[in-house]
């Protein structure tokens, strides 16, 4: 632990640790917030919170030791801030003071080994390991599926983008060597076993953000609502893009814009291919499981439109190297990595020609790492 938290908060005494992962996604993004059907599980790269109780009623301190600030806020005025990252902290307190009066004042250092900005959702690791923090720290007994929920309400209220649960439920949920399919209507989920051999997850992180992430993702949301309000006019059934067919959808090609066709079209088609795919996965076939993937990025790039020049290239540069059986963009979108499935024993040759294309082509630096299925938010020992 670096030592400039001392001169933050003196004496301090850890009292509970908490590791909270970050995630990745297989298949279906953009499809939780559409009540669709999502493949993701937590990664072994995580945020680690210690935290102590500060014998006050409501002074709290938090330190990052990552980016060395520090935010102090007093529990009973908490109120949205104009710098993004305290908003995560802030409104999950927030959303747990309106469950609960036995929070008290204490202190927390924040050690992330997450690469932000690489949509394996650091987001939902900082909401999720704090409200699972406070929750064990104060015994709020409150049951994971409130925290999903509240670090979800969280980000919907003080940070102002309107996700779905998938990244919070994963965060929360997962388990070692497991994926997960979840039905985010139902919310219910259920643990496929996750074999990769002999292949591994390669992220490859393209070091952009393209800073549209946040008015993008809700404006697809916004453009998923009105195709929804079309067709439910008609049909008074319909409440989401889950609840239309694609026979459904041709029936409304009149009224409906060719852009807004394309972007239901697109999680339509990502719902089927979850569930081809985790079908593929319980059988471990592993090939179908790839050859998915990719027909989701091509969905992502020209139906739903959030990918980039970056991503792209990434994803066509895998796809000429035959030990690579799937890539695909994860996440919001406009940056961030791609996900690949490839040979272990091509990793090593592969990175080399990946990054020095990548550099060729747009000089900035490639990152990579490679990574598996984890234990979700738990307390660290």
């Amino acid at each position: 632990m670096s030592t400039n938290y001392r001169e933050v908060i003196e004496d301090f005494k850890t009292e509970l640790v908490i590791a909270s992962p970050g995630r990745i996604n297989f298949i279906g993004d953009h499809t939780d917030y559409n009540n669709g059907f999502v493949l993701p599980t937590a990664i072994d790269k995580k945020i680690i919170f210690s935290f102590e109780k500060n014998g006050t009623d409501s002074h709290c301190v938090l330190y990052s030791v990552s980016y060395n600030k520090t935010l102090v806020f007093d529990l009973n005025k908490i109120s949205i801030s104009n710098i993004e990252w305290e908003n995560y902290i802030l409104g999950v307190v927030h959303e747990l003071l309106k469950l609960t009066n036995k929070i008290r004042g204490f202190n927390c250092i924040i050690e992330s080994y997450l690469p932000i900005g690489a949509g394996i959702s650091s987001s939902a690791a900082l909401e999720c390991g704090l409200a699972y923090g406070l929750n064990k720290l104060f015994n709020l007994e409150l049951s994971k599926i409130t925290l999903i929920k509240l670090a979800q309400r969280a980000e919907h209220n003080f940070v102002g983008t309107q996700c779905g649960i998938m990244d919070q439920f994963a965060s929360v949920m997962s388990e070692e060597n497991k994926v997960i399919l979840l039905d985010c209507m139902t919310e219910t989920h259920r643990l496929i076993n996750a074999n990769f051999n002999p292949y591994k997850i390669l992220l490859l992180n393209t070091n952009v953000s393209h800073n549209l992430v946040s008015s993008e993702y809700n404006t697809r949301r916004a453009e998923c609502d009105e195709v929804v309000k079309i067709i439910s006019s008609r049909y008074k059934t319909v409440t989401s893009l889950r609840d239309i067919s694609k026979s459904m959808l041709h029936e409304f090609k009149k009224d409906v814009s060719e852009k807004l066709m394309r972007r239901a079209s697109y999680v339509i088609e990502e719902n089927e291919r979850v569930l081809i795919a985790a079908e593929a996965m319980e059988k471990n076939n592993l090939k179908q499981v790839g050859k998915l993937m990719y027909q989701s990025h091509r969905g992502l790039q020209k139906q739903y439109e959030v990918s980039c020049r970056e991503l792209d290239f990434l994803v066509d540069f895998s796809e000429e190297n035959h030990q690579i059986i799937g890539s695909r963009m994860m996440g919001g979108g406009f940056g961030g990595c791609t996900i690949n499935l490839i040979h272990k024993d091509a990793i090593d040759n592969f990175l080399i020609k990946v990054k020095k294309a990548y550099k060729e082509q747009f000089n900035i630096e490639l990152t990579s790492f490679i990574t598996l299925p984890s234990q979700g938010t738990s307390i660290h020992k």
